[in-house]
């Protein structure tokens, strides 16, 4: 069997995943050192030499700059609940540890001192904070939208929605985990700590309240 050759990104794909990229550092990086608030998108296009226009051409709002992790999070979801192989909860799971791996890759990048300083300016922002909850009713709606559709209802229906909601708590679980552990100082040892507590959080819908 001939072996089909891999697929190439498109040169234009790639330079715009590159200044996505450049774009959503550099805006964290100001951001850290100086407050959320005190930055303007400006200044963000100023730094990386191209207009504010180009910056909301490839983020949608100011507080998408440094939460751009939200968008691949409800992406990968949406791809892993098209799959009826895989049941609501084990697609999160999935999702979840994912990002734990994101995190730990930026960790050994950045160093755990930069990332928790990171994780300080999303819970002392306000205007983050209130992003982060309507992340994760988005992330909620996708859930809901899915569970109807295998139980044949709709997503305003009222087991579909506290069914949602509760797996989507598995975010939560995942916010108050990371803010516990990272500070053990071991990078390693704060992963496993976060994955048992997801691992308890998991079971415990399982078994129902």
């Amino acid at each position: 069997m001939l072996n089909s050759e891999p697929s190439v990104e498109p040169l234009r794909e790639r330079r715009r995943r590159e200044l996505r990229r450049r774009l959503s550092d550099t805006a964290t990086r100001m951001f850290v050192e100086q407050g959320f608030d005190a930055v303007r998108v400006a200044d963000v296009a100023r730094a990386c030499g191209v207009t504010e226009k180009t910056v909301f051409n490839h983020f949608r709002s100011k507080e998408s700059l440094v939460a751009d992790r939200w968008d691949t999070q409800l992406d990968a979801l949406r791809t892993r609940l098209a799959d009826t192989t895989i049941a609501p909860l084990d697609a999160a799971l999935e999702v979840l540890s994912e990002e734990l791996d994101f995190l730990v890759s930026s960790a050994r990048r950045h160093g755990l001192a930069e990332v928790r300083r990171f994780g300080e300016l999303i819970r002392s922002t306000p205007a983050l904070v209130a992003h982060y909850r309507e992340a994760r009713d988005r992330l909620t709606d996708a859930l809901a939208e899915n569970l109807a559709t295998r139980s044949g209802t709709t997503p305003a229906d009222p087991a579909a929605r506290i069914t949602a909601g509760a797996i989507a708590g598995l975010w939560n679980v995942y916010a108050h985990s990371l803010q516990q552990h990272l500070g053990t100082g071991a990078t390693a040892r704060a992963a496993k700590a976060i994955r048992a507590d997801l691992a308890r959080a998991a079971d415990t819908l399982r078994g129902g309240i």
